[in-house]
């Protein structure tokens, strides 16, 4: 688990263990096997008589939200840095003497606008080339529809969250634009996992009879919502249709406008529209560059797109902070194809023939070179400072305190088995779910956040953190750290290990003896 999942779960320990004393109807250490200080409490004040039960649970319920209350103000004064860079893997800055830089959304950030230009590109590919209704350009771009690291079932076209372990969240499979039930969803799974064949290849492709895409890359995202609105229409209509040649042709239509040029000629031509600027990209190549740090550029777009835009954001002399600049890529095959040598591109993006022995310095190149070291990765996440911000605030923490209290408190009182008590945890089980609804919407109303499902990491966030071995909102966060600083992640706990190590306090979400023994 990384500090970005992990960050609530950390807060909700210090909820839990602040709320232990009411749960456990007196101190925290009789729970893990010590006498307690004070004088044990009765569950109740005739024991075994329904009433009773009732009001002992609810009164349990009222101490617990109390303590969370009294909780809440104390880590609203320990908030998280959206700044920050975070750590999978120990990693120290001092080691690192060679930068790579990716262009999009790397070293350049693009507006609101681009996903629009490629939605409305590729829907209308879809309509002049591959003969779609022409009714469907009635849909245009929602940009709060989709987030990155979604799955998409080919076969049965049906987008969905998916947890590290291959669980689906219910609650998040959109047939169209339209929610499927839980129901529907297990029926059709045959449960809620998906079996690892079904899954996509590490690196997101859906290939040898795998039904599952996943969508990582953030120009997925009008992918993603094409694909759905295009169902949607067809659905709506009882259009009949074959899911696969759909996917296909939305997946061509998608590349087409980026293979075409469609993509670049309109950002060249209105690039203070599309392109951010960001003075900070250039303060951390000059930084790293005072600090004699070799740094190249890997793009898999082209080199004229790439000089208009590093020109804006960076100055005409970019490329004299950069050793090496390689364009048209092709990663991922990049880091892995030994057929396609080096070849050297001229001023006017003309390829030349001559045979490259050696990468030299203000030079352009084209294709790739197999990479054999130990490269250390760091990953920009755009998403990570909005869910950041958001998680700093005094409602989301509000709600995942008490959330994560309440669900400790379901845990330890189902051991109460009569009529009367079953029905105050349903009750409690009902809040749970909307609560959990409720934490979802915070982020995505459809997904919810890019890091998370209800309990687990996201299938994202189990492939973010075997590639990156640290991550941050934006390149500029480099700024905070010296060029020497080690990275150290943090140790959180696992299911059945006690973080009496842990700076935060323990959590009370083990079983406990004594309401089994009460009981």
């Amino acid at each position: 688990m990384t500090m970005a999942a992990a960050a609530v779960v950390a807060r909700g320990a210090g909820a839990r263990a602040a709320t232990a004393a009411a749960l456990r109807g007196g101190c925290g250490t009789a729970a893990r096997g010590r006498p307690c200080a004070g004088p044990a409490r009765p569950l109740c004040t005739a024991p075994g008589t329904a009433p009773d039960m009732k009001r002992y649970l609810w009164e349990r319920y009222r101490e617990a939200k109390r303590s969370t209350e009294e909780l809440v103000p104390s880590i609203m004064s320990n908030l998280l840095n959206p700044d920050a860079i975070f750590s999978n893997n120990e990693m120290s800055l001092s080691d690192i003497e060679i930068y790579g830089f990716d262009y999009d959304y790397t070293l350049v950030f693009y507006s609101k606008h681009l996903h629009t230009l490629i939605f409305n590109a590729a829907r209308d590919l879809l309509i002049n080339e591959h003969r779609y209704p022409a009714e469907i350009r009635k849909y245009e771009y929602d940009p709060n529809f989709a987030i990155r690291g979604l799955h998409y079932d080919v076969q049965r076209a049906v987008l969905m969250k998916i947890d590290a372990f291959h669980y689906i969240q219910l609650g998040t499979v959109y047939r169209g634009l339209s929610v499927v039930p839980d129901e529907e969803v297990i029926e059709m799974y045959e449960g809620s996992h998906v079996p690892l064949e079904q899954m996509s290849d590490f690196y997101g492709k859906s290939s040898h009879g795998n039904t599952m895409k996943q969508f990582m890359d953030i120009f997925s995202l009008p992918e993603m919502t094409l694909l759905s609105c295009v169902n949607e229409y067809f659905l709506k209509n009882n259009i009949d249709y074959e899911p696969v040649h759909l996917y296909k042709d939305v997946k061509d239509s998608i590349r087409d406008v980026h293979i075409k040029g469609i993509m670049y000629r309109a950002i060249e031509a209105d690039i203070e529209k599309y392109i951010c600027y960001a003075e900070q990209t250039r303060a951390v190549l000059a930084k790293l560059a005072d600090h004699g740090k070799k740094m190249f550029l890997i793009t898999n777009s082209p080199s004229s797109f790439v000089d208009k835009g590093m020109s804006y954001i960076v100055g005409k002399d970019w490329r004299d902070l950069f050793d090496v600049v390689i364009v048209q890529a092709e990663k991922p095959n990049f880091f892995n194809d030994k057929r396609r040598p080096f070849r050297k591109m001229n001023e006017k993006g003309v390829l030349l023939w001559d045979k490259i022995h050696k990468l030299q310095k203000g030079q352009i190149y084209k294709q790739d070179l197999t990479l054999k070291h130990g490269w250390r990765t760091g990953a920009i996440i755009p998403e990570l400072r909005s869910e950041l911000k958001i998680m700093n605030t005094e409602q989301y923490i509000q709600t995942m305190t008490w959330l994560q209290t309440l669900t400790g408190l379901l845990e330890q009182m189902q051991v109460h088995r009569d009529a009367e008590s079953q029905l105050v945890l349903q009750e409690w089980k009902k809040e749970r779910k909307e609560m959990r609804e409720m934490t979802k919407s915070f982020f995505n109303a459809q997904f919810g956040s890019l890091f998370r499902t209800d309990q687990n990491p996201t299938y994202f966030l189990r492939r973010l953190s075997r590639f990156a071995d640290i991550y941050m909102a934006s390149l500029s966060c480099l700024l905070n750290y010296d060029v020497s600083h080690t990275f150290y992640p943090r140790r959180t706990p696992l299911q059945h290990e006690l973080p009496a190590w842990s700076e935060r306090p323990p959590t009370f979400g083990t079983p406990l003896l004594q309401e089994a023994q009460a009981k």
